[in-house]
């Protein structure tokens, strides 16, 4: 049963399923740029090729994401010489999972989908570890719907509680 398992999960990496685990560029940047406008003061309108220089973000991506994100509603877009775009959502309440739902980005660490017929093994039924990749998706999502955009801005991220208590031993 584990050489299944084994050469099930090497099948599974070589098609790609073990990347889910990352964040893609699309999440990323769309973090990024929403960040960046953030930065530059509430009110204040940046156009695509400005967040660029800053952020070395393609323009052909940025008005991709940007495109998704006035979609969603996250930002507004203002014409004419002294247009840009401005976060329609206020920084302190605009939380990371928002923005990266809203470039259709899901936090996915499982090899496997709801919709495939057979389980993670290859088989019907479920690997042993599936679970655990499912808490780790439920930690991930519940980790960026708690971290703000202004958060971002200010550097004021949570600290994961087991590495405080290793600080505290170590001391």
């Amino acid at each position: 049963p584990l050489t299944s398992y084994a050469a099930n999960c090497e099948k599974n990496l070589h098609k790609g399923a073990w990347n889910a685990l990352k964040l893609t560029a699309k999440g990323r940047y769309a973090v990024m740029a929403m960040a960046d406008l953030a930065a530059q003061g509430e009110g204040v309108r940046s156009s695509l090729a400005d967040i660029n220089t800053r952020q070395g973000i393609s323009l052909t991506f940025l008005e991709q994401l940007f495109n998704k994100l006035r979609k969603a509603e996250l930002v507004k877009s203002v014409r004419g010489a002294k247009g840009g775009y401005l976060l329609n959502v206020p920084a302190e309440s605009l939380t990371l999972d928002r923005i990266i739902h809203a470039v259709n980005e899901d936090i996915k660490a499982h090899g496997c989908t709801p919709d495939d017929r057979l389980g993670c093994t290859g088989r019907t039924s479920r690997c042993l570890t599936h679970n655990l990749w499912g808490a780790l998706e439920s930690h991930i999502e519940q980790f960026l719907a708690s971290v703000t955009v202004q958060d971002v801005v200010e550097g004021r991220l949570p600290v994961l509680a087991v590495r405080t208590q290793e600080l505290e031993v170590a001391e």
